[in-house]
């Protein structure tokens, strides 16, 4: 993580063609307080065009491989990605206004 820290920019992307889905990744964002996000939707907006020209298709199947892990179903709508998956339920609150 301190390697990461030294460099500019928000996160780290690392991707690569998968075996079981159409490809996997991780992301670190350290300067941003999260050494390791375990699912990203953000990167995954990037992540879905590129694979999208690597594979020729616009359905995808994406595993974060985080330690906690998920994997997302992604679709390429152009201007914006569509995507599914299961969550994980964190924190609950409320807002008094």
């Amino acid at each position: 993580m301190d390697e990461l820290k030294k460099l500019d920019g928000s996160g780290v992307i690392v991707t690569a063609e998968g075996k079981e889905v159409d490809f996997v990744s991780r992301f670190f964002a350290p300067n941003a307080g999260v050494d390791e996000d375990p699912v990203t939707g953000s990167a995954h907006c990037t992540l879905v065009p590129y694979w999208k020209d690597k594979l020729n298709k616009n359905e995808l199947i994406a595993l974060q491989l985080s330690e906690r892990s998920g994997k997302l179903y992604c679709t390429d709508l152009g201007e914006t990605v569509k995507m599914s998956g299961e969550a994980v339920s964190y924190l609950e609150g409320y807002i008094n206004v």
